[in-house]
């Protein structure tokens, strides 16, 4: 068990991707569990998928934020790939702890719309690491932690399962897994150069409510709603590390407060202060299972009617370009530096998701 070197406390943290589904629920988290805390969240709202449930995350925020009026939520809109705006925030905020959520997402978005991948995932990680650079300029205290969101599509084409941080991890089939690698190259040399602690983390299919419209389990349920056929790719023999959201906020919490420590090696030099985890349920789920299990759910909540004909709204589909046909995390790491595992079932997280839904759009 590492033991934490960071209070949570009374810091500054910065989260980028703030209106995102993992950056609200980790915003709120904070609030709930660390009060008092200075929390700066940036977020460019941007048209990916259906923008007012960005709203309703952000208006979440800021009602729990008003009940906790000795912590201070200050949110600035803005993209990170702005890098005089990311310059300005550090300059004027001075976090501590940086957690780097803002990402652009979707395996098969980057195949049609590249630019952006390349504009926030890559230019926009090199603001976040350079103004980590410099927050050590005239011997200031700079930042203590950089936590950033890597991903499980890194693992590509990897015939070994389960997925271990110790794979090689040099054939990615998508751009989306090429820019999440690139990340964790740059943090390593940011790392190694600036003595930057620094800790990446493979998160494994993260799904919960409020979740992301384009995540194939929200996806199926506006579908299934609408009384359309849904495809199921791989022909159901897809396997997929589901996580919910609690647990990858949890984990991303205790990880936030365990630096790597910074130390120098033989030569004198500094030793890179940089890790990777795994964050994943380690128990893959058969796309089939999943897809039965969310349809009960739903119906459970009542989304769809008791006697709804699954069976002929859905159709097996081949494989789509940029899939991997199973992802399994590794979590042994995670378990034996923090004492924590993903344990949400399956039919736990769907269930919330399904009277989040119920709720959300007044079924």
């Amino acid at each position: 068990m590492r033991i934490p070197n960071i209070e949570l406390r009374n810091m500054t943290i910065l989260v980028t991707g703030a209106t995102g589904f993992i950056g609200a629920n980790l915003v709120m988290k904070l609030l709930r569990s660390a009060s008092p805390v200075n929390i700066v969240g940036i977020d460019n709202l941007n048209e990916y998928y259906d923008v007012s449930i960005k709203e309703y995350r952000l208006k979440q925020i800021e009602t729990l934020a008003a009940k906790h009026s000795e912590s201070i939520w200050t949110f600035i809109k803005g993209n990170i790939a702005d890098k005089s705006l990311i310059e300005q925030i550090f300059k004027g905020y001075q976090p501590a702890i940086v957690v780097n959520l803002a990402a652009q997402a979707g395996v098969r978005y980057s195949i049609t719309n590249p630019d952006i991948y390349i504009e926030t995932n890559i230019i926009g990680f090199y603001n976040i690491l350079e103004a980590c650079r410099h927050s050590y300029d005239n011997d200031e205290p700079g930042v203590k932690h950089l936590v950033y969101a890597s991903s499980s599509s890194v693992y590509g084409s990897n015939k070994k399962i389960p997925y271990s941080t110790d794979d090689k991890v040099d054939n990615p089939v998508s751009l989306y897994a090429a820019t999440k690698k690139s990340n964790e190259l740059l943090a390593h040399a940011y790392s190694k150069l600036y003595n930057i602690p620094s800790t990446g983390l493979r998160f494994f299919t993260v799904y919960g409510p409020a979740g992301r419209p384009d995540m194939a389990y929200f996806g199926f349920t506006n579908k299934l709603r609408e009384g359309k056929t849904i495809q199921i790719f791989n022909y159901g023999k897809c396997k997929r590390d589901f996580t919910y959201i609690d647990d990858i906020v949890e984990g991303v919490m205790r990880v936030m407060q365990c630096a790597p420590e910074k130390e120098n090696g033989e030569d004198g030099l500094p030793l890179p202060p940089y890790r990777v985890y795994n964050i994943g349920n380690n128990q893959p789920e058969n796309l089939l299972d999943f897809v039965d299990i969310l349809q009960q759910e739903l119906v459970r909540a009542k989304v769809l009617p008791a006697d709804y004909d699954f069976e002929s709204h859905k159709e097996l589909a081949p494989m789509q370009p940029g899939d991997v046909p199973i992802t399994y995390a590794d979590t042994t790491p995670l378990e034996r530096d923090f004492g924590f595992k993903p344990s949400t079932s399956l039919r736990t997280g769907l269930g919330k998701f399904a009277e989040w839904y119920k709720e959300y759009y007044q079924v």
